[in-house]
């Protein structure tokens, strides 16, 4: 789903703007809807009376399905189009949402684990915006255009703040009738309101063979290792900071989705940071910045810095140097993926990136201290992984700097 050499710069700017936000405003509202478990984990930890590591099990289930998805949206997209695959995905997440919300009033642990996977497909849709939006931009543009996209995973800071906030003001069963709406008119506008780029032509490729050709590729596998580290690190800190704070730093359920919001808050004002960077200075250089600068973060964070300003700086650093490698990979992915393989290869990448974020919160709840309430272990292993990605993206990634 690329812009073909037929298609003029000036062809493409009476729609880009247009187009990149609504892609934005969909994403949002789906990343939304795929964290609404994790800001109300303690709640339902406590209901359910959860170990730490159902509790980890049960916020990260949703990154699952939202991971592996990306696989085939991204495939589909490229044959059917964004506007289509946008609205598809956010009518079939609704209902799922509802349905969490069924299985949180039984308090019934089987069923929160399999609607939660369920609920995971409104994390698929970010394989579905970046070959969308990279249809829209030239080259040039693209790493603007994908890191403003990206800014849209800012949707789970949306969730960590309001998701609390709303059951508090409405109710836990109206707080998810609310953001099932939203979906569904999101999903009402993208129909009426998106189109695909006038250089976009469907893809009648096989999906099979067209996945097979994009994990054939070199750059599927270099970009998909960076950016489980990256995006990864962001999912992972999304979904699991809440029961982090609680436990370190015996925040309440607001107080710690607050926080949260902070955290995501900041990766989504770097992520576009990260890609407008990479068409200056190169990916390589952004990437190298943001694992070399994760790995430093999670000894301070590990360090357990008092509240509130010393733990406030350290994570909203930890986040920002997250949120500009996650910028500055799909940035490389843009540039160096074959045009015909874009979405399949963001799908793979998506889904690596996904999965990045699934096996942290179950490394976090395995090796958490209940004695010292530490998470000492969990920290030093997300150190140990920057800095090895750090070593691959200087010295492992010989390929020529798009």
């Amino acid at each position: 789903m690329t812009a073909t050499t037929s298609t003029t710069p000036a062809e493409l700017r009476t729609g880009q703007t247009k187009n990149l936000a609504l892609a934005t405003l969909a994403f949002a509202i789906s990343f939304w809807a795929w964290n609404m478990i994790a800001p109300l984990g303690v709640r339902y930890a406590e209901g359910m009376g959860l170990s730490a590591t159902q509790k980890s099990l049960l916020v990260a289930t949703p990154v699952l399905v939202g991971s592996l998805g990306r696989i085939l949206a991204g495939a589909l997209t490229d044959r059917f189009g964004g506007r289509l695959m946008f609205t598809v995905l956010l009518v079939a997440t609704a209902p799922f949402v509802l349905l969490v919300a069924y299985a949180g009033n039984q308090q019934s642990y089987g069923l929160m684990l399999l609607f939660g996977f369920f609920l995971g497909i409104g994390g698929t849709t970010f394989a579905v915006g970046i070959p969308f939006v990279n249809a829209w931009y030239t080259a040039a543009r693209r790493g603007f255009a994908t890191g403003v996209f990206g800014a849209g995973m800012g949707g789970t800071a949306l969730s960590a703040f309001f998701t609390p906030r709303f059951v508090t003001w409405f109710g836990y069963g109206a707080t998810h009738v609310i953001i099932a709406v939203a979906l569904l008119v999101v999903a009402a506008i993208v129909w009426v309101m998106m189109r695909d780029s006038p250089g976009w032509s469907p893809s009648t490729d096989p999906v099979v063979p067209k996945l097979a050709a994009a994990m054939r590729l070199p750059v599927t596998w270099q970009m998909s290792l960076l950016y489980a580290v990256a995006f990864g690190g962001f999912v992972a800190f999304s979904t699991y900071l809440p029961t982090y704070l609680k436990d370190v730093y015996s925040f309440d359920l607001t107080q710690a989705g607050t926080r949260t919001a902070g955290f995501a808050i900041a990766a989504v004002i770097c992520r576009p940071l990260g890609g407008v960077l990479s068409d200056r200075v190169g990916p390589r250089a952004v990437a190298a910045t943001s694992f070399a600068g994760v790995a430093v973060m999670a000894v301070v964070v590990a360090l357990q810095p008092q509240p509130e300003v010393p733990a406030g700086i350290a994570f909203v650093l930890l986040a920002a140097f997250l949120g500009l490698g996650t910028g500055g990979v799909f940035a490389w992915v843009a540039a160096q993926a074959p045009k015909e393989r874009v979405g399949s290869v963001s799908g793979i990448v998506g889904a690596a990136g996904g999965l990045g974020g699934f096996f942290p919160p179950l490394v976090m709840g395995a090796t958490y201290d209940e004695t010292d309430h530490s998470y000492t272990v969990g920290l030093a292993l997300l150190c140990a992984t920057a800095v090895a990605t750090l070593l691959y993206t200087l010295l492992g990634m010989r390929r020529r700097e798009p």
